[in-house]
């Protein structure tokens, strides 16, 4: 074993996840590669679990950072005004939301997708002095006690050791046969139903720890209309499905639709730093001074780096070009399933943020660690780790996204072929 992952593991705590499924330590990472400290290289279709949507050390963001760096700017400053946080709201509202005519201030939380998560709880709460908040089954929205509250996953609810309360989950678009939605709008039309119109509700367009389930556009539309018509704010989770991983730059903008509230952070900062943002329908922000903080809201080395990758937005190109490669990835899957019945999957998601769920146990898990061996790094999703989803950087060039997917198709079928042992 090698010196520095016994290091790692006689040290670091037993939560330590990621460590297990890729027991390899990492010394170099460039764009939508890594390597390990034996020089193997390795193709990856994890991006930081959506935190690398741009792949590594980007060369625009890193030479602006660096310039940065070196030329002493302001590092820390909680929410007092800085130069490179001006650049990037002036940015921010010339690129992404005045053409896709949408008015949001902007809230720095602390920089971590559960903390925009809270935040998003708290002002909802907040606005509509109601304490409930409608989330659905398979969702997913951060660690901490509030966030933990709307998330589906027993076994992280469990972690937090007490009650989660104030909450109701109703289910998600497919999680039953009939129209889920029929089912939540006779809980609010019911007086006896035991359930009271919630402050929120807080959605992922598409679920991806849940296990890379997309909802149909028109079952987002039905959300934001019962919103609408109960005065129930309306919250996107785009934490994981934003900065272009579906497709657009915003996971809902393709469904019509328009939040009261939109969390971000994960690749909002283009290079891994971290940083969120609670972008918030003006009239709702009514916030006194300080009633929501963080020390490490004011993170301006992210400022600098998240105006850089701004710059693949300023036109349509990009987005085609994610297009025209999601369409690549998605026929890859469909044509896995067909060609390979044994594994009994289903593709699913949408643009880069897809996988294939699979009905055989451990198969998905089999899948990403047979993967792994062969160069390509990627992960498993659920709650039964029966998907392995497909997380390449936006700007992988075709090539090597090809090269990734025929290592997938090498490991399915080699999986499908080994004689089944009890």
């Amino acid at each position: 074993m090698s010196k520095n992952l016994d290091i790692i593991n006689q040290h670091e705590s037993a939560v330590r996840s990621y460590v297990r499924s890729f027991p390899k330590v990492f010394t170099k990472a460039k764009k939508h590669k890594m390597w390990d400290e034996n020089g193997k290289e390795y193709i990856d279709f994890f991006s930081g679990a959506g935190a690398l949507n741009y792949g590594h050390n980007d060369d625009h963001m890193q030479e602006k950072l660096v310039e940065y760096v070196t030329s002493d700017g302001i590092t820390h400053s909680l929410d007092m005004a800085s130069t490179a946080k001006a650049t990037f709201l002036e940015k921010f509202q010339d690129i992404i939301l005045k053409p896709r005519d949408l008015d949001y201030k902007v809230m720095f939380p602390g920089p971590t997708g559960t903390n925009t998560v809270e935040s998003a709880l708290k002002l909802a709460r907040k606005v509509t002095g109601r304490t409930d908040i409608i989330s659905f089954t398979g969702g997913f929205h951060g660690m901490t006690i509030g966030s933990l509250s709307v998330t589906g996953n027993s076994m992280k609810r469990k972690g937090a050791g007490i009650p989660l309360q104030n909450t109701v989950t109703m289910a998600y678009d497919n999680y039953v046969d009939h129209d889920t939605l029929v089912y939540l709008e006779r809980f609010l039309e019911d007086n006896g139903s035991g359930v009271a119109i919630p402050a929120a509700m807080i959605v992922e367009t598409v679920q991806g720890e849940g296990g890379i389930n997309a909802a149909r556009f028109e079952w987002l539309k039905k959300v934001e209309e019962l919103c609408r018509r109960w005065g129930i704010l309306l919250i996107i989770d785009d934490v994981q499905a934003g900065i272009g991983r579906t497709g657009t730059f915003f996971s809902f903008e393709a469904a019509g639709i328009k939040p009261d509230i939109v969390c971000l952070s994960k690749s909002l900062s283009g290079y891994g730093l971290p940083l969120a943002v609670t972008l918030i329908k003006p009239e709702l922000d009514i916030w006194k001074p300080g009633e929501h903080n963080g020390t490490f809201r004011g993170n301006n080395h992210a400022f600098v780096t998240a105006t850089a990758a701004l710059d693949y937005w300023k036109d349509g190109s990009f987005e085609k070009e994610i297009h025209k490669k999601s369409q690549i990835i998605y026929q890859f899957l469909e044509q896995i399933v067909a060609d390979y019945p044994e594994i009994k999957g289903e593709v699913r998601g949408r643009g880069f943020m897809v996988g294939i769920a699979s009905e055989v146990e451990g198969f998905a898990e089999k899948v990403a660690a047979r993967c792994f061996e062969s160069g390509l790094i990627m992960e498993t999703a659920g709650p039964n780790d029966e998907v392995f989803k497909l997380f390449p950087a936006l700007n992988i060039p075709i090539e090597d996204l090809q090269k990734g997917l025929t290592i997938i198709e090498q490991s399915v079928k080699d999986l499908v072929k080994e004689p089944v042992t009890n």
